[in-house]
């Protein structure tokens, strides 16, 4: 009976289980930059180029380890990406690395690694109920200045349209007004064409993160926990899922993840450097194919090692050792 019951559900299986997890982006679900100086150049707007035309624009750009590279513009700007499989949380480690283009600066840059550093705020989800789409709850990966008291969370900016080469406009809900500056290297509109008359974000700010040393602007990463922070390599790039937060900063503990996102953490003007905008090429998942050890809350499929999610009564569950779990590893009931 346990073996015809547990059959039925593979049938129903909501992925199909491949021979082998890619470690590299899959799929970019939205993407969405505030405006920038990079914005409608990385991917290239074209003349009636709508929301899904960009995101699938952004997704040749940066999935299947295509190394291409995709602007979020300004603070607040994000995208949403996902792989071919859950992001296991491995337990004491980190799961994956969130690829930009920061460096380290060979001059001035003093004891801290300055160069530069343009974070971006991770968030994870899980795919609770199991359409496939990233529209459940999004928990913060908890860098390093999350409790830090200049870090302004539930912070909220709006932008206006300007359609030429001309300043854009924003407001913000601390009662501050200024405008992304265009500069005479990116001659075209620096808000995203394909947008409505405004864009409105709302996040966490974190402080800023310049230094201006003779006559150049340097940019200081933070400790950790963030994307285009530290150079791709360096084990200050890597991301953990045990830092995931909810929206009151309680830790909370996901087995696995199914969606990414990333979006601008920065809201500075530096000179003729501009804003600061986090840029994405990719996405690493460190251990794709550690759920073949087993991990708490999922069942693992015993031929490929891979997450089996499964539908049982209408509902996405976990099996593990006979019994049934929601996605975020709490016990449902015992299902035989």
């Amino acid at each position: 009976m346990k073996r015809i019951l547990l059959t039925s559900l593979c049938i129903m299986h909501l992925a199909s289980l491949m021979a082998q997890n890619s470690p590299y982006i899959h799929r970019v679900y939205e993407y969405m930059p505030a405006p920038g100086q990079f914005v409608n150049e990385l991917p290239e707007y074209e003349t009636g180029d709508d929301a899904a035309a960009m995101c699938r624009k952004a997704e040749e750009a940066i999935a299947d380890n295509n190394r291409g590279m995709i602007s979020l513009g300004g603070w607040g700007g994000y995208v949403v990406f996902g792989f071919d499989h859950p992001v296991v949380n491995a337990g004491g480690t980190c799961d994956l690395v969130v690829e930009g283009n920061s460096f380290y600066s060979d001059k001035e840059a003093g004891p801290s690694g300055g160069g530069s550093s343009e974070p971006g705020i991770v968030m994870v989800s899980v795919d609770v109920n199991g359409n496939g789409k990233p529209d459940d709850m999004w928990y913060e990966l908890a860098g390093s200045e999350y409790n830090n008291p200049q870090t302004r969370h539930n912070y909220k900016v709006v932008y206006a349209r300007t359609e030429d080469w001309a300043d854009v406009p924003w407001r913000d809900n601390e009662q501050h007004r200024g405008v992304i500056a265009v500069n005479p290297y990116h001659k075209h509109s620096f808000y995203p064409l394909w947008a409505g008359e405004t864009l409105s974000f709302t996040g966490a700010r974190l402080p800023d993160n310049y230094r201006y040393l003779n006559e150049q602007y340097i940019f200081y990463p933070y400790a950790y926990g963030y994307a285009d922070n530290h150079p791709n390599d360096a084990d200050e790039a890597q991301l953990d899922i045990d830092w995931a937060v909810n929206n009151d900063g309680s830790p909370v503990h996901l087995p696995a993840i199914d969606f990414v996102k990333v979006y601008t953490a920065l809201h500075q003007q530096c000179g003729s450097v501009g804003e600061t905008s986090t840029e994405i090429i990719g996405a690493r998942d460190l251990h794709p194919e550690a759920v073949a050890a087993g991990v708490e809350g999922y069942r693992t499929d015993n031929n490929t090692g891979k997450v089996a999610k499964l539908m049982h009564r209408g509902q996405l569950v976990i099996i593990r050792d006979g019994k049934e779990y929601n996605p975020l590893g709490i016990k449902i009931n015992n299902i035989y």
